[in-house]
Formats: C-alpha cells, sequence, structure tokens
C-alpha cells in the first residue's frame, strides 16, 4: 500500500516534461520491423519504378543490365573531384552483365521535394542508359528535360 500523499511511479513517469506520447504512432504488424517504408525502401522503389519503364522501352538494346542502388559511392583517398558522384556505370563483356549503381544519398542530398527527387532519378538514370546505348539522353525517355 501507498502512503497518504504519494503519487504512483506510473503518474509520475507517463508524459515525463509534456513531450507527449513515447514510442510509434503506428503499432508494427511484424515486431522489429516499422510499419512505414523507410526514406531507403521508398528510393529502392522510385529507381525501379523508373527502371522498369526505361528498360521496358529498350529491353532489345540494353541487353544485360543490372541496376542496384548503394548508400553513397566508394570514393578512393585522393579523390580530387569538386562533385560525388550519383551514379556508377560498368559495362559488362561476355556472361558479365552491365552494372548501372545509382547512389541514394548524393542525390536525395541535390534534392528538396519529392517532385525534385523523382525528376533527378530520371535524369540520372535516362544520361546513364543514354551513355550506354550511345545515343542522345533526349530518345531514351520523353519525359527526360536537359534543364533538370
Amino acid at each position: 500500500m501507498s502512503t497518504p500523499g504519494a503519487t504512483s511511479h506510473r503518474l509520475r513517469t507517463r508524459d515525463r516534461r509534456g513531450r507527449g506520447m513515447r514510442g510509434p504512432a503506428i503499432a508494427p504488424a511484424l515486431p522489429g520491423r516499422p510499419e512505414l517504408p523507410t526514406r531507403g525502401e521508398r528510393f529502392d522503389e522510385l529507381v525501379l519504378e523508373t527502371v522498369r519503364d526505361i528498360d521496358t522501352r529498350w529491353q532489345d538494346r540494353l541487353g544485360l543490365v543490372e541496376y542496384a542502388v548503394e548508400d553513397t559511392p566508394q570514393l578512393p583517398d585522393d579523390w580530387s573531384g569538386e562533385t560525388v558522384p550519383l551514379a556508377s556505370l560498368v559495362r559488362g563483356h561476355g556472361t558479365t552483365p552491365t552494372r548501372l549503381v545509382v547512389f541514394r544519398r548524393p542525390i536525395e542530398h541535390r534534392c528538396e521535394t519529392r517532385a525534385e527527387l523523382e525528376a533527378m532519378v530520371l535524369t540520372v538514370l535516362v544520361e546513364q542508359v543514354a551513355e550506354l546505348l550511345g545515343i542522345d539522353a533526349e530518345d531514351v525517355d520523353p519525359r527526360y528535360s536537359r534543364d533538370d
């Protein structure tokens, strides 16, 4: 039993310092897994949607291409470039596929809105595919604009 005038421990720690509820606003369906997608997962989905559009249109000329998303590029210690690369294209040969890697953090860093992010991802992918195919970027996707 508690003594008169004493407050219970639960009341004292429930809403400390007026910060509100603690913990997630949505209870996850699977413990340890957030219910809403993370920034990385949303970026991956955006890249996947854009790649599907481009790959469907150019599948016959592209050949075997692996697409990937990495958080940041691995820059050598002696890197002297003024900007960080947004993507990497390594041409395949024989049975080795061409590998096109998009770097999430440098792209997100340059964009303030979702629309800017979508435009930047489209621009980066179209320019890489255009380089791979040896054609103008405007010919790869009608949504591409050199002004981006």
